[in-house]
């Protein structure tokens, strides 16, 4: 299967190291203090190949350009509310966005049309109590209706029980601009640290 992973909601530096070292293409590191997976420390050297995402809920722009300089991050992933003329001077400043949205089946698909010229990416995640990690999918038909040109990660409880699944879901029409699989919860022993020989079998899985 032709598809990127990122293992996002990563916190602690050995854990880190671990899971750099299965080569995903994009790790994520949470900037919301009111997740549980907020980090706090210093981040360890890892393979420039791998991009480092930082994940933002309604921060303000100089506390994102702050983290993004000092943590060295190449995409700046938006989960809250923001507005696409917010997300398109993110963009400005060299770094790319990728626009989170929580589906549900009344989501109105209409409102991406908003976002095309502001973003690289978009995400779909399922709706759930918290802006992300809630460990909930989404019924993936909900994408039939999207029929947009923009690439997007596909979110939201995805686990290694999903591999088959995700086999089928990308034969469809609707997945050609999936581009990349979105891993977090599923693969935890607790909040921030990642089960290094699980997210081995799921990437193994996956790309083969």
């Amino acid at each position: 299967m032709n598809v990127q992973i990122k293992i996002c909601g990563m916190k602690f530096p050995e854990n880190i190291t671990e899971i750099a070292a299965l080569q995903p293409d994009y790790l994520g590191f949470i900037f919301y203090d009111k997740s549980p997976r907020y980090v706090s420390e210093k981040l360890p050297e890892i393979n420039a190949e791998i991009k480092k995402v930082g994940v933002f809920v309604n921060a303000e722009f100089a506390e994102i350009m702050q983290n993004a300089k000092e943590y060295e991050l190449d995409f700046i992933q938006l989960h809250g509310d923001e507005t696409p003329e917010f997300c398109k001077k993110i963009e400005q400043q060299s770094l790319k966005v990728i626009k989170a949205f929580n589906l549900s089946n009344t989501f109105n698909f209409s409102l991406l049309n908003n976002y095309i010229a502001s973003c690289s990416h978009f995400l779909f995640d399922a709706k759930g109590a918290a802006y992300g990690g809630n460990g909930e999918t989404f019924d993936w038909q909900l994408l039939e209706t999207y029929n947009l040109e923009k690439t997007y990660f596909l979110s939201g409880g995805i686990g290694l029980e999903n591999a088959t699944d995700l086999e089928v879901f990308m034969k469809n029409e609707y997945a050609k601009n999936c581009i990349a699989i979105d891993l977090n919860s599923r693969f935890e022993i607790k909040p921030g640290f990642k089960n290094k020989t699980t997210l081995k079998d799921f990437i193994q899985q996956i790309k083969q």
